[in-house]
């Protein structure tokens, strides 16, 4: 079968390896689509954290089911899968948290992911695909990411919820804010990003980070309070530790994005308030299946984020572009 390795940072090369042989406790799935994310971005310019080389990329996947051991599956059943591989054993796992196993697996970053025609996954790992179709499926991860987000967040209708970033992360988790009841407002800095947000998602207020007073405009439009929620979806240190200062007091911010370096916050503004700062890791089952229930009852568009699509054999000459802004990505995806 065909594979695609990022050997180095900037460097894709196809090769071609033996189907995986089938074991006990997996099954092998025939790869359809391939969602490209901001991980496989960050490890092509080498920029992602726990992160080694060479690696073969992709963990947004949508799959025809072909033979294994997972319980109610049928051959050439359309599936998608946690690509988060657990150990089961840890504390984390105990207290019902796999998505930040002590020992986690993250396909396509600690193992080698999708980016292939063929994929072996623990069985356990697997979802059905609920008639939804491939395309769909690829986006159930990524919208699962900002589901667990908001949940972190606790959510509530009516409050005031900033998601800062409005990239596929950002964007997702604006959704499932707006679908917990949340009046959200997107914080960004390109003008092309916050259009899609209010023009495609319906977001209530949006905020360019560059040309206008982020703290002043929100308390604009909180009428003086500021956000009760506040969701970093950047991964940038400066965008994370800004946003701090846009928190009400008793507020929680959850941060999604992830970067290499320490935070750096002012104690006495974050004591006052009695803030709550939480982190946001992967996604369960739990939000996996919110997903796809929101997107069978319509509330989630998939289709609206797809602005790019590509063939197997196009991705190597293309994912360098995506890098840029210009390119208008939101979400490309791959045919296999």
């Amino acid at each position: 079968m065909k594979t695609l390795v990022c050997v180095t940072p900037g460097t894709f090369e196809y090769g071609t390896v033996e189907v995986p042989e089938l074991r006990a406790g997996y099954s092998l799935l025939k790869i359809k689509r391939i969602g490209i994310c901001g991980t496989d971005l960050h490890a092509f310019e080498g920029t992602q954290p726990f992160f080694s080389y060479p690696r073969i990329l992709g963990h947004e996947l949508a799959a025809e089911y072909v033979k294994g051991d997972a319980k109610g599956f049928q051959a050439g059943e359309a599936v998608t899968f946690i690509p988060y591989f657990n150990c089961g054993k840890c504390i984390a796992c105990r207290m019902g948290k796999p998505n930040c196993c002590a020992a986690i697996n993250v396909c396509g970053v600690h193992v080698d992911g999708g980016m292939r025609e063929y994929l072996l996954v623990p069985s356990e790992s697997l979802i059905h695909g609920e008639d939804l179709n491939f395309d769909e499926l690829a986006l159930v991860e990524p919208l699962a990411i900002g589901a667990h987000g908001v949940r972190r967040a606790d959510v509530t209708p009516g409050e005031c919820v900033l998601v800062v970033g409005a990239g596929p992360i950002g964007l997702g988790t604006m959704e499932f804010a707006r679908i917990a009841g949340g009046k959200v407002i997107a914080l960004d800095i390109n003008d092309n990003r916050l259009e899609f947000c209010k023009d495609k998602l319906g977001v209530d207020f949006t905020i360019n980070g560059l040309k206008e007073n982020v703290v002043e405009r929100l308390k604009e439009i909180t009428n003086g309070d500021m956000p009760t929620v506040v969701i970093d979806a950047t991964g940038s240190l400066r965008a994370i530790n800004a946003g701090f200062e846009y928190m009400a007091h008793g507020a929680r911010y959850v941060l999604v994005g992830l970067q290499k370096n320490e935070l750096v916050i002012s104690h006495p503004e974050f004591h006052k308030r009695e803030a709550t700062l939480m982190s946001s890791r992967n996604a369960t089952r739990q939000d996996f299946e919110h997903v796809i229930a929101s997107m069978k009852k319509g509330l989630v568009k998939p289709e609206t984020y797809i602005t790019h699509r590509v063939s197997f054999d196009e991705v190597k000459d293309n994912l360098a572009s995506w890098l840029n802004p210009e390119t208008g990505v939101i979400k490309a995806m791959v045919t296999v």
